[in-house]
């Protein structure tokens, strides 16, 4: 991998597994795997200790994993059963007893493996240590998501001078993710989301044969993918003709809400603090029950990542996070609006990583 900074992430966290008396990891969730190896198969179990480092993967990978880690681990492929192979390896490792396992992530039955190892091993649960490093991104990571947005955000340019009334949302959809493949995006990190008419007021909402009617919000939620890291990205539309009052006046509610979180937001401050700051806009005006989700979320090799910037977080936000911004109000029956960006937030306050244009835009 280009810019390797691998070693400077295992350095970390073997330091927090000192602070947590645990002599070793076993690292299960695959996004932590590439993290920590650079590996991007979907076969894989990591033993961190304190001086070894293992990776185990399966067949198909025996290439892509040697070519993928180098150097940096042994790479162990293994017939069957990595967890069998890899708890053999713990009990083989001098002084360790007490293994950490990724419990958020681990299934029932690994959690179950794990505890009746037979080898005197003790399997402890552990949240969030090779998580917490992702939350803090390096100028490698922060350029793979700002590429990411400037595609997005060039492709739904593309696709949306191509909407016309009478589509169905999954051609507007089709487009869309047709113009992110030929612009580079790897691959699309969530299904994207286009909500026509009232269906713009269901946050999550599927992709649908429904017709684009003239007058209709059409609510774009979608993402793209570079070097394994995520954008997201929101634009709310009106489609065949002007906007009238009532969705003028909701639209430009959101986007101030939007606009001043963007503006604020910056490292150390709490992920409720950081929601409070379009939140309390919207609730003056009556619309907080509407505005259901919270502000944002990391972006990073997942789309959904730490930290969270809603209202149950009282961690700090910490230097160097890449969150979304994204405040919405969803009137049922009459449709939502939805604005978000990805920004890069430091102590002294937050870059715009995708485009920020967020006038309304009236497709007429």
């Amino acid at each position: 991998m280009s810019g390797d900074r691998r070693e400077a992430r295992l350095d970390r966290l073997r330091a927090a597994l000192g602070e947590r008396e645990l002599d070793a990891l076993i690292v299960s969730h695959l996004p932590n795997v590439r993290y920590l190896t650079g590996f991007t198969g979907t076969s894989a179990l990591v033993v961190v200790g304190e001086r070894e480092l293992v990776l185990y993967s399966d067949f198909r990978y025996r290439e892509q994993a040697a070519e993928e880690v180098g150097s940096l681990a042994r790479v162990e492929i293994v017939e069957r059963e990595l967890w069998a192979k890899a708890i053999r390896t713990l009990s083989e490792m001098r002084r360790v007893v007490a293994v950490g396992y990724e419990a958020e992530t681990l299934s029932a039955a690994a959690e179950r493996r794990l505890a009746e190892n037979g080898n005197g091993i003790e399997a402890r649960p552990t949240t969030d240590l090779v998580e917490a490093l992702r939350s803090q991104k390096d100028a490698e990571e922060i350029a793979s998501i700002a590429e990411a947005a400037r595609l997005a955000c060039e492709a739904l340019q593309a696709a949306l001078e191509t909407v016309r009334v009478g589509q169905r949302e999954l051609d507007v959809a089709a487009t869309l993710e047709h113009e992110l493949r030929v612009r580079g995006s790897e691959w699309h990190p969530f299904p994207t989301i286009v909500a026509s008419g009232p269906r713009s007021a269901l946050p999550h909402a599927g992709t649908t044969e429904r017709i684009v009617e003239s007058g209709d919000w059409l609510l774009l939620d979608f993402g793209a993918q570079v070097d394994g890291y995520c954008a997201d990205v929101t634009r709310t539309v009106v489609v065949g003709r002007a906007a009238d009052e009532r969705q003028r006046s909701m639209y430009e509610l959101v986007r101030e809400a939007q606009g001043r979180a963007v503006q604020h937001v910056r490292a150390g401050m709490t992920g409720r603090d950081a929601d409070a700051l379009a939140r309390s806009i919207i609730e003056a005006r009556g619309f907080g029950d509407q505005f259901g989700h919270s502000l944002g979320h990391g972006l990073g090799l997942e789309v959904h990542e730490g930290p969270s910037l809603g209202r149950a977080n009282e961690k700090e936000i910490p230097a160097d996070a890449v969150v979304t911004v994204e405040p919405g109000i969803y009137l049922p029956g009459w449709g939502g609006v939805r604005i978000e960006d990805d920004v890069h937030v430091t102590a002294d306050g937050a870059t715009l990583l995708s485009d920020g244009d967020t006038e309304l835009r009236e497709l007429v």
